[in-house]
């Protein structure tokens, strides 16, 4: 009985994660969020339907029902968070808030089946992340002043990452994060958001040259004080969002050729410089002669991809905990063994939709600083997704970054909620900007229809006094004194 059900929740699952991914981009069609309902709630559904099969599978593999507790509750703050956002925040983007608990439930059911202490501590973090990530879309909606501490979240943004820098813990070569009263911090994460809001506040005025070099030297400092520490994944993500915020602030492409040709120079000097680059970039080249040491990661990754197929081998059924820091860095490698190639290209479908829709905010949205801050955090989370699955599929040499929403990581996924937080926070923006455009406009409307007055035209004639001027198409009829 197990293993028919282990064997036909299968396709079930991924059937029903398609579907979620269709859903995902048939939100589109629909220029405002009153035509998506109807696609919101069924994606809500098959949400809701992915985790309980998921979790069913999980109870009937292990042979332990306690997990439906775990379950229960994992569903419970998903719920509330849909419901509060959208309570709390009528003009919300379903969308956005849709994806993130997909996202969060595929991480839930893969970090349960890896194991049950550290899904439960990530659990933890969400959950009061999520309470934390309410009152965000309020601050970013209220507090104008935002867009005027530029210097502010230029110096705290240095000092955290210095600190780090003095007195973070080395984790596999890289000083990371540091602990206090048995908590570990890894400021890197939370510095990504300022560092956009200090870039924005700093262009969104002017993008002269003068602006664009004060912003490199800061940025400049962000950077060397990461690459000193040696997080070097972090780094480059720095860099090429400051890269993509000036191309996008100056509209001149001279500053994004500048930032590619620097870029790739820096990189060379790391490769010369870091000897955990050269190791890298040699299981990038050719992991299969060093199998044994620096491309054991890398192989036991695209083994598991390929073991996995378009259906996956079930929950249970692979063997991810071959791969070393398979929860954090190569999480998407074990989602494509146990869920299949399918699947996990819908979930990068997942991410790619969630990033359409950041674009389409700061498209929409007229205010400068708030446009530069949509793009920057967009740019920020796809270019994150980018690293994570091309280092784990060896399109790219590994970073070392998570995958975000769904790599267990309490600093990670905080930040990326609080990202997707502020996104709420910009829409909400948009919305009542574009309500008072609808009010202006309605209220012009009315000007024009009570100047031209309300009489009755007999015989050609309109009001008293008044003649009908000429109008070819015979639409919008003005009227001239005789």
């Amino acid at each position: 009985m197990e293993l028919y059900i282990s064997e036909f929740s299968r396709y079930v699952i991924t059937l029903i994660v398609f579907l979620y991914t269709y859903e995902s981009f048939a939100v589109f069609r629909f220029q405002e969020e009153e035509g998506r309902g109807g696609i919101y709630a069924r994606q809500n559904l098959l949400m809701f339907a992915f985790h309980f099969c998921s979790f069913l599978v999980i109870c009937f593999e292990t042979g332990d029902m306690a997990y439906l507790f775990f379950y229960a509750f994992q569903q419970i703050v998903l719920f509330a968070a849909i419901v509060l956002y959208h309570m709390l925040y009528p003009k919300t983007n379903r969308l956005v808030i849709n994806n993130m608990c997909m996202l969060l439930s595929i991480s839930f059911v893969i970090l349960t089946r890896f194991n049950l202490g550290k899904a439960i501590r990530q659990f933890a973090i969400v959950t009061a992340s999520l309470v934390a990530a309410l009152a965000i879309p309020f601050f970013v909606q209220k507090f104008k002043f935002l867009k005027k501490l530029q210097w502010a979240y230029a110096m705290v943004g240095i000092a955290a990452l210095g600190v780090v820098m003095v007195l973070g813990q080395t984790t596999y070569g890289s000083k990371l994060s540091f602990s206090v009263a048995g908590v570990t911090f890894q400021p890197s994460e939370f510095v990504k958001i300022l560092f956009v809001f200090f870039v924005a506040s700093a262009l969104y005025q002017s993008s002269g040259f003068f602006e664009v070099f004060t912003t490199a030297v800061v940025a400049a400092a962000h950077v060397i004080t990461l690459v000193i520490s040696k997080d070097l994944g972090s780094a480059l993500i720095f860099f090429v969002v400051y890269v993509l915020m000036v191309f996008v602030a100056t509209k001149n492409i001279f500053y994004l050729l500048a930032g590619a040709a620097g870029g790739s120079g820096a990189a060379y000097i790391a490769y010369r410089v870091f000897a955990h680059v050269q190791v890298r970039v040699q299981a990038w080249k050719d992991p299969w002669s060093v199998i044994d040491a620096a491309g054991y990661q890398i192989t036991q990754s695209l083994f598991a991809i390929s073991s996995g197929g378009l259906f996956g081998l079930g929950l249970y059924k692979g063997t991810p905990g071959a791969i070393p820091l398979v929860e954090a860095d190569f999480i998407f490698s074990a989602i494509a063994e146990e869920f299949g190639i399918i699947f996990a290209i819908c979930l990068i479908l997942v991410c790619v939709s969630s990033f359409i829709m950041f674009m389409g905010i700061a498209h929409r949205l007229e205010d400068a600083f708030y446009q530069l801050t949509a793009f920057g955090l967009g740019a920020t989370y796809i270019f994150q997704v980018f690293l994570t699955i091309g280092g784990g599929t060896k399109f790219i040499p590994l970073t070392g970054v998570t995958l975000p929403l769904i790599s267990y990581g309490g600093s990670s996924v905080m930040t990326t909620l609080i990202m997707f937080a502020v996104m709420e926070g910009l829409h909400i923006i948009m919305e009542d900007q574009e309500e008072e455009h609808r009010k202006a406009q309605l209220r012009a409307k009315r000007r024009k229809k009570k100047a031209k007055g309300p009489g009755k035209e007999e015989e050609g004639f309109g009001r008293r006094g008044r003649v009908p001027r000429e109008d070819s198409w015979g639409e919008d009829i003005e009227y001239e004194e005789e």
